[in-house]
């Protein structure tokens, strides 16, 4: 796994909108926006599934996940990629389900997906564009 430097971990908690991509083992693709977006550690990010239809189906034949980090204030972009696991029951579930209703109790939090970052991507633009930094 990858460990994710202060520069990404920053832009992380700057962001409040995370574009996440995922694809079907036929190589469909599909984007969301997700909002419950949490850095765990170093190396691994939580994500609650509130609404998820295609993005969890894709994740059950590929489990496999991209985001896109962006601030246009701090005019810094990653991409992240890793792998991810489902989880519907057990402390880090409950953990999750928590959280998500302490922001929000309306909220389902049905599923907890947990990435385990593999790669990292430069995206400015430039020459460095699309190279890998981890």
């Amino acid at each position: 796994m990858v460990l994710l430097f202060p520069e990404v971990k920053d832009l992380f908690t700057q962001i409040k909108l995370f574009p996440i991509a995922t694809s079907s083992i036929s190589g469909v693709p599909n984007v969301v926006p997700i909002a419950f977006c949490v850095l765990n550690d170093d190396e691994t990010i939580w994500i609650a599934d509130n609404f998820m239809q295609k993005t969890l189906a894709n994740l059950k034949e590929n489990p496999v996940i991209a985001m896109y980090l962006y601030s246009a204030d701090l005019k810094k972009c990653y991409q992240l990629k890793g792998s991810v696991k489902i989880v519907t029951i057990g402390p880090d579930y409950e953990k999750m389900r928590e959280m998500v209703h302490k922001l929000k109790p309306t909220l389902p939090a049905k599923t907890l997906l947990i990435v385990k970052i593999t790669e990292v991507y430069q995206c400015n633009p430039g020459p460095d564009a699309g190279k890998k930094v981890q």
